[in-house]
């Protein structure tokens, strides 16, 4: 891979994420936003990449990201997602959701919609309604969904001022991130180790199946889904084991991965590469996962200084039956047998790497040390 490129914001970056490229497009992403966190003030900016990496007239590299322009956002940046081209949703730890919309020709965001108390506590201990950060949104156009500490799920939908569809207790424990299964289906992940998948079809506020990791009740911080295998999901948690899961099948992962030292705060399928899979950590690694087949004989060594990846691993579903080449790598590959190669993306151990988000050849993080990264060669 080529260089990464690092840009010294002077904010701690909450999240990263490439502004997603038209459908049927050719281009490549040019833009990304971010948020911040435990700032004294904090924004959720719009950067682009332009030019980055051409030889300039000096014979320079422009390795520099160029910040397009900001907005203050009030709490901490919990999450952040593109709704569509222009405008961006982003999760508040005040609880709060806002949506800003970039109006290219004079470079500026603005609010566009929000949801000032999406997630709030209520009952004894509280005050009538205290606010309780929303920590996860994801979003299919018309409809974002977002998930709290207060256990509360809410769909909502753009241009609707009220909550299309809210289920008040969700969950007992504090929901960390959302994605959608299918339209009508989502998959939520807990602080005791849970995914939940509910079904916006049905009324009542029961998931229609829940998965867990048996015995220890580790909290998990991140999932997503495989793009084109929509069964097939990835989570990350506090102990920074990297997990994957068949939802059609059994209640537990079918495999565990050992992974990072420390908390992992989010996990990405590539979108158009599924065999490749990025992670990052608090422990300040930022790590690409690759499972591709296409290589006969496939070292698991660590490519950093050599290290061996040591893999804790099940496969537990019988797959012999299944005709192998329905079977997405990630089900069939059992990580003992050195199938799956990690490559440690960042040059050096930083504080926290927060955020990750991945677009064709492009990667972008952000992380506790005030910086962002990008490189536009992930596969070269």
């Amino acid at each position: 891979m080529e260089e990464i490129y690092a840009k010294f914001v002077s904010q701690k970056i909450s999240k990263t994420r490439w502004r997603p490229v038209p459908p049927g497009s050719l281009q490549t992403a040019e833009t990304f936003a971010t948020g911040s966190w435990d700032n004294e003030e904090n924004y959720v900016s719009l950067w682009s990449i332009g030019d980055f990496g051409n030889v300039d007239s000096d014979g320079g590299f422009e390795g520099e990201h160029q910040l397009l322009c900001d907005i203050k956002h009030h709490g901490d940046v919990m999450d952040l997602q593109f709704f569509d081209q222009e405008r961006i949703v982003a999760a508040s730890s005040t609880g709060c959701v806002t949506v800003f919309l970039h109006h290219p020709n004079n470079q500026t965001l603005s609010v566009s919609q929000q949801w000032t108390t999406a997630h709030y506590h209520t009952g004894p201990g509280s005050p009538s309604r205290s606010s309780a950060p929303c920590t996860g949104v994801v979003c299919d156009n018309p409809e974002i969904v977002t998930v709290g500490e207060d256990g509360r799920i809410n769909l909502f939908r753009a241009d609707h001022k009220e909550a299309v569809r809210t289920i008040d207790n969700a969950d007992s424990s504090t929901l960390h991130a959302v994605t959608f299964l299918r339209t009508p289906e989502i998959l939520t992940v807990n602080s005791i180790g849970q995914l939940k998948i509910w079904d916006f079809r049905k009324q009542g506020n029961e998931p229609s199946q829940i998965l867990s990791l048996t015995g220890d009740r580790v909290p998990l911080h991140c999932v997503d889904r495989h793009p084109n295998q929509q069964h097939v999901v990835a989570t990350g948690g506090q102990d920074g084991m990297l997990s994957i899961w068949d939802v059609r099948q059994g209640t537990m992962p079918v495999s565990l991965l050992k992974a990072h030292e420390a908390e992992m705060w989010e996990v990405h399928f590539h979108p158009s590469n599924p065999d490749h899979l990025f992670t990052c950590s608090e422990d300040g690694s930022l790590w690409h996962w690759d499972a591709s087949t296409d290589v006969p004989e496939k070292s698991s060594l660590f490519n950093q200084g050599g290290r061996s990846g040591t893999f804790l691993s099940h496969s537990i579903s019988n797959q012999a039956n299944v005709h192998q080449s329905l079977i997405s790598s990630w089900l069939s590959t059992d990580p003992a047998k050195d199938r799956i190669e990690i490559t440690s993306l960042l040059p050096s151990r930083t504080l926290s790497v927060n955020s990750l988000d991945v677009l064709g050849p492009h990667l972008v993080c952000g992380t506790d040390a005030e910086a962002i990264y990008v490189t536009r060669q992930l596969f070269s």
